[in-house]
This record gives structure tokens, C-alpha cells and sequence, in this order.
């Protein structure tokens, strides 16, 4: 992906107060596409090729600093959350309620009163929410191990949670000392990574850990939005990042990339990649307001992965576990087995049944999002009525 930037003399074009800026639109986009093929086909190159966890911190950085501009920090706080918390009560309804139906039971967490107590983290992930391991498949439509995988998308909420409820704090910091504030994160996920640092609570090991690693993205998002990305030199990104990611790949590969190990098994590297790939993506931002025309194309369905984010993300491996589990049910008809083996062992197959599982999740299950925001509920939010209003004789104001 590349973009134009404009010549130190032009003034960059930004939207309209309370507008999309597209550009950041695809780079979701792009990065929520990124995550459902990695979970689906497991390529430990797909992370180095789009961080998508340290552009969607980022953006979300961006975000946040630009409501905290215009709003006080407790009502910025309380509506991130209140967009945050019901898709999660929703997943946590279904997914906990089949969990029980599968057998889970008060005595996994080792006492009952645990798991109780880690159960209110369905309601306020300020840690990771339990789940049953292992619980058996369901009537073949679900392999085994079904909830560990709807689990494991849940660290990104928690971690969500956590930058936002800390982040009129780090605007305060940023505002008052910017670069150390920003690369202070990757120094401490330098410190765990050599053992200068130990955090003997796993809980709280986590948080920190998640802080370390991507917290620098979600910094360089609020940095962009303050300005202070656009005070340095033209020539100090350019030059600046590529060094830094070429340190992170060299580091990674002599830690366990070889052996097929991916970024996620790697804090430090995927800390000083992922900021390198931020820096050098926010450097290029072209802020459109406007898509530029080759791309216009796509319009419709950035507009809806943007809309529906949160479900798509926290649904998507569901959807997996159940394609690949009708998919391995394909292996006892003869024909296929005798005649397309091969078929049958890719993913690529895979890939449209689970977005086409995955879109009905997000019929069914999206309009939470449009409640959450105080938005009046939509099947499939994909901007065309919008788009058909906005082109309509009379309804552009003068």
C-alpha cells in the first residue's frame, strides 16, 4: 500500500470536523481483513507484512486524543466504554451459556468462589474473561476446544479497556514531554524482555506486558493527532523507521522465527516492528476526506468492516471453528477424497465460507454496535443510503 504525501510547502488536506478520514477507514479495513486470514491460515509472515494489531491500537490512539480534545476526559471515557461493553455482554452470553451446556462448571477454576469472581470479567474485562479448557465439540458443527478460540480474541478488549481508561493520562504525558512518553513503552518492553523488570502476577503480567508491546502504537496515534509526528523533519521517518523495523526482523530471527515462531510469540521484536510500521504508515497519512478514485470501488465495504469492527473481530473464530469442522466432515465423502485430496487440505476454500458465516454474524448480531452508539440499529451498515443521500439533487448544502 502506498500513498502520495504531499511537498513540505503544500497544506495536507484534513477532513471536516467530526468527518472520516478514509485513509485511517482502509487502514482498519485492511487490518481487520489481515487478522480473520491469519487466524484462518496461520502464515507466521502475515504479522510482519501489516502489524494489524499495533495500526488498529493506533487508530484507536487517534481517536481518543481527538475526542479528549473536544470532550471532558470522563464523558470521552464512559462513551468508549459504553461502545466497548455490549458486543463483549453479548459474545459473553452466548458463548458462556454454551460453555455451561458443554459441562463448564464452577469446580474448573479450582473454587467456586473464583469462578465467580472471574466471571465479572465478561462484564468488565479488566482481565481476561474464564473460559472452559477443553470443552467438547457441538453435534459436529463445532470441533473441540471451541471455546478457547472464542476466548482468545479477548486480550485486544482487555487491553483496549485499559488504554482508554489510562489515556487522559498519557495525553497529559505526551503534551508535556512527547518522545520520552512515546518510546517509553518500547524501553520497558526492553526491560522484560532482558529480565530487568519481572512481574510475578499473571494478571497484572498481561496488562504490562500488553502495554509494553503495543502501547507505543497507540501513543504515535494520539502523537499524530497532537501534531507532533508533523514537527519533525520530512526526512527523519523515512530514514528513522526502516532502521528500526530492520532491528526488530534481525532480533525476531534470532529468536525463534526460524523455528516458526511468529511476532506474537515475540514482544520485543513485535513492539519495535509494529512501531516502526505505525511511524512510517502515520508519516504517509494523506488524510483523506474524500476516497481517491481508484478506490472508490471499495467504498461500501470499508464503510461496513469500520461499522462493524468489534463484531466481526469478536466473532470471526467462531466462525472458523465452525467451517473447519464442517470442512473436515468433507473427508468421509469418497469422491472428494479419492479425486480432490487437495482441495480438501487447503484453507483457501475456507476463506469465503468463513466470511460468509462471519457477515451472518454480523446481520445478526452487529445492530448491538448501532445500540451502543446511541445509533438507530442496521442490519448491514455499508453506508449505500447515506451514499444515495448524499448524491441526491437537494440535499448538498450550499
Amino acid at each position: 500500500m502506498t500513498a502520495t504525501t504531499q511537498p513540505m510547502e503544500a497544506a495536507v488536506p484534513t477532513p471536516a470536523p467530526g468527518g472520516r478520514d478514509r485513509y485511517f477507514d482502509l487502514l482498519r479495513a485492511v487490518a481487520l481483513f489481515r487478522v480473520v486470514l491469519y487466524h484462518l491460515m496461520g502464515w507466521a509472515w502475515l504479522p510482519v507484512v501489516f502489524p494489524s494489531m499495533g495500526v488498529m491500537f493506533a487508530l484507536a490512539g487517534n481517536l481518543m486524543a481527538r475526542s479528549l480534545d473536544r470532550r471532558p476526559a470522563l464523558e470521552v471515557v464512559r462513551g468508549r466504554l459504553r461502545r466497548l461493553l455490549p458486543p463483549l455482554w453479548l459474545l459473553g452470553a452466548v458463548g458462556v451459556s454454551g460453555m455451561l451446556l458443554a459441562g463448564w462448571s464452577p469446580d474448573d477454576e479450582g473454587h467456586p468462589g473464583w469462578w465467580w469472581l472471574h466471571l465479572t470479567y465478561w462484564i468488565l474485562p479488566l482481565s481476561d474473561p474464564p473460559y472452559g479448557d477443553p470443552l467438547p465439540g457441538i453435534h459436529g458443527l463445532i470441533a473441540d476446544g471451541w471455546a478457547v478460540d472464542l476466548g482468545v480474541p479477548l486480550w485486544y478488549l482487555r487491553a483496549y479497556l485499559w488504554f482508554v481508561l489510562l489515556s487522559p493520562l498519557l495525553l497529559r504525558a505526551l503534551r508535556a514531554a512527547p518522545w520520552p512518553t512515546i518510546l517509553s513503552p518500547l524501553a520497558l518492553a526492553a526491560a522484560l524482555e532482558f529480565g530487568a523488570v519481572s512481574v510475578p502476577f499473571w494478571r497484572l503480567e498481561a496488562g504490562i506486558a500488553d502495554f509494553a508491546t503495543f502501547g507505543a502504537c497507540w501513543l504515535l496515534g494520539m502523537a499524530h493527532q497532537e501534531g507532533v509526528l508533523s514537527r519533525l523533519p520530512r526526512y527523519v521517518v523515512p530514514s528513522l523507521a526502516p532502521a528500526v523495523a530492520g532491528f526488530a526482523l534481525w532480533y525476531a530471527l534470532g529468536d525463534g522465527f526460524r523455528e516458526g515462531h511468529d511476532l506474537d510469540d515475540m514482544p520485543f521484536a513485535q513492539s519495535l516492528w509494529s512501531f516502526a510500521a505505525v511511524l512510517l504508515l502515520l508519516h504517509l497519512s494523506p488524510s483523506w476526506s474524500e476516497w481517491p478514485r481508484p478506490l472508490r470501488r471499495f467504498d461500501r465495504l470499508v464503510t461496513l468492516l469500520n461499522a462493524r469492527a468489534v463484531t466481526i473481530y469478536l466473532w470471526h473464530n467462531v466462525c472458523i471453528d465452525v467451517v473447519e469442522a464442517l470442512w473436515d466432515r468433507l473427508w468421509g465423502v469418497g469422491w472428494l477424497e479419492e479425486h480432490a485430496p487437495g482441495l480438501l487440505n487447503s484453507p483457501w476454500p475456507q476463506l469465503p465460507a468463513v466470511w460468509l458465516l462471519t457477515a451472518l454474524c454480523v446481520v445478526c448480531f452487529g445492530w448491538v454496535e448501532d445500540l451502543a452508539a446511541k445509533r438507530r440499529p442496521r442490519l448491514w451498515p455499508d453506508g449505500s443510503r447515506t451514499l444515495a443521500q448524499n448524491l441526491s439533487p437537494g440535499s448538498r448544502r450550499r
